[in-house]
């Protein structure tokens, strides 16, 4: 009987797992689910030379580290006991962790008994951190909180690569990403022919998933990689499915793992983190659905405008227009861009956004374009102001322009101050006016096409990945903020009707 389940087990993951789980989680019944066997068939991939990459995406407490840091390691030791594993998370007590049950599992009867005659545990390299088999197998933790070690691996596991609480710091981010880049991709034994899991929760639109995502995770290298992203509550996706396999729900909204995780739990959750907070580490979306600060809903069917010929780029309505630039330090490929848009004051204190674009500079092209754009846009003589935030590379650019720029330019630069609040902060006093219906955006339409770019940057901000085109609209609205106020007491006072 012993020598079938071995054998049922060698062949299929998710057997293995079951088989394994009062091993590894003694007391606790194994609830088994669609996902756990979704994900074994995408792990075997890997293991089988089918897949180079594989990123998985999964909510909290769904089974995440079990099977990829405990179970998939020691089940690949059946067949290829020399595999060698290198494994890692955020911290060292966590890598140790699934390290150490992986260990237990090799070491325990049932694991000798039915795979134990393929390979024997080393003494003399038997540690929690690192341990050996005397096939040339080995496994050696890491974290991403201290030196990552030289040494290489056949597989790499990355599980969850960044704390919850890191998700809006911009330097942890940017070393997980820069250590994953510089040292881990280093790291295999066959470079040409490596093999990597991560599996996280989103957190961040630039968390490692985002920052692989957005450059192709390998793609345009050759390199055969997949993307599994499994949402708690289903959301119809688009990613590479292996073998026909997908997610196996159809209605929107329908839980992941409802024997564990329902509709009461799942509300639980998004009451302990926040809108945001669910909406990433849960849902995969690093930002709230609908919007985080600014909100879809505030413009979906109202609050829009046509802009075309017929209506819209006629100045005739307008009371006044300002162009708002958020300016980045460097033009560097790893910086901020700079960012523009413009707002024009129509006569029932509404604003509309006419235009929004974005791009790198050099300082000296900087103010060059600067000043062409507020040129373009004073084509009427309504151009009321040029607000450049007086910080960084605004402060330069200020300087130039005072003293290069004409006349009828120079005298509307206005240096904008933002103060000590956070942009997050800042947005969400800027939120307010648009949720109040005093700020215009254009319907979707071929001859705005910077528009959904613009409108992701809102929504997701300040999640986003390219927060600068919100930063701008923000800073401008927040300038025109005693105008819209006076507008909207005329408004509420039914003194204005539009």
């Amino acid at each position: 009987m012993a020598a079938v389940e071995a054998e049922l087990c060698r062949r299929n993951l998710h057997r293995y797992v079951e088989r394994a789980w009062p091993l590894v989680e003694p007391g606790r019944p194994f609830v088994d689910n669609w996902h756990i066997g979704l994900i074994c068939e995408y792990l075997q991939a890997v293991y089988c030379d089918e897949i180079n990459n594989l990123i998985i995406n999964v909510p909290p407490r769904h089974m995440k580290s079990l099977l990829v840091s405990v179970f998939f390691p020691t089940w690949s030791w059946i067949s290829q006991p020399q595999l060698t594993w290198l494994t890692g998370s955020y911290a060292s007590p966590l890598a140790v962790r699934d390290a150490l049950k992986s260990r237990r599992l090799l070491q325990s009867d049932w694991y000798r008994t039915r795979f134990g005659a393929s390979f024997k545990m080393r003494g003399d390299q038997n540690l929690k951190s690192r341990y050996e088999n005397d096939q040339g197998g080995s496994r050696l933790t890491f974290s991403f909180n201290s030196a990552v070690t030289g040494e290489g691996g056949d597989l790499l596991v990355v599980d969850d690569p960044l704390r919850a609480q890191d998700a809006d710091n911009a330097a942890q981010r940017e070393k997980v990403n820069e250590i994953y880049d510089q040292a881990l991709t280093t790291r295999a034994n066959n470079p040409k022919n490596p093999h990597r899991v991560i599996i996280m929760q989103r957190l961040h639109e630039q968390d490692l998933t985002g920052h692989l995502l957005e450059r192709g995770a390998g793609l345009d290298a050759g390199e055969r990689t997949q993307h599994l992203c499994l949402p708690a509550e289903y959301t119809p996706r688009l990613f590479l499915p292996l073998r026909g396999l997908a997610d196996a729900r159809s209605e929107v909204g329908q839980p992941l793992w409802p024997a564990r995780f329902g509709v009461a739990e799942m509300a639980a959750a998004k009451q302990n983190l926040g809108e945001r907070g669910y909406a990433g580490q849960y849902n995969q979306r690093p930002y709230a659905d609908g919007g985080s600060i600014y909100k879809a809903s505030w413009w979906a069917g109202q609050n829009r405008f046509l802009l075309g010929k017929e209506n819209g780029e006629g100045s005739g309505q307008v009371v006044g227009r300002w162009l708002s630039w958020d300016t980045a330090l460097k033009d560097g490929e790893q910086n901020d861009a700079s960012a523009m848009v413009v707002l024009e004051l129509l006569p029932e204190y509404r604003l509309r956004l006419r235009q929004a674009q974005w791009g790198k500079y050099s300082f000296p092209q900087l103010a060059r374009v600067v000043l062409d754009e507020a040129e373009r846009w004073n084509y009427d003589g309504k151009l009321r102001g040029v607000i450049i935030e007086d910080k960084a590379s605004g402060i330069s650019a200020l300087q130039t322009l005072e003293q290069s720029a004409p006349a009828e330019i120079a005298e509307i630069l206005i240096a904008f101050q933002p103060g000590q609040q956070s942009k997050a902060a800042r947005a969400r006093q800027a939120s307010l006016w648009c949720e109040r219906g005093c700020v215009l955006l254009p319907e979707p339409h071929e001859s705005v096409p910077w528009l959904f770019d613009f409108e992701e940057s809102l929504l997701k901000f300040p999640a986003a990945r390219m927060n600068d085109p919100a930063d701008a609209f923000t800073q401008a609205i927040l300038y025109l903020e005693n105008i819209l106020a006076e507008g909207w007491r005329a408004n509420i006072g039914g003194i204005i009707k539009h």
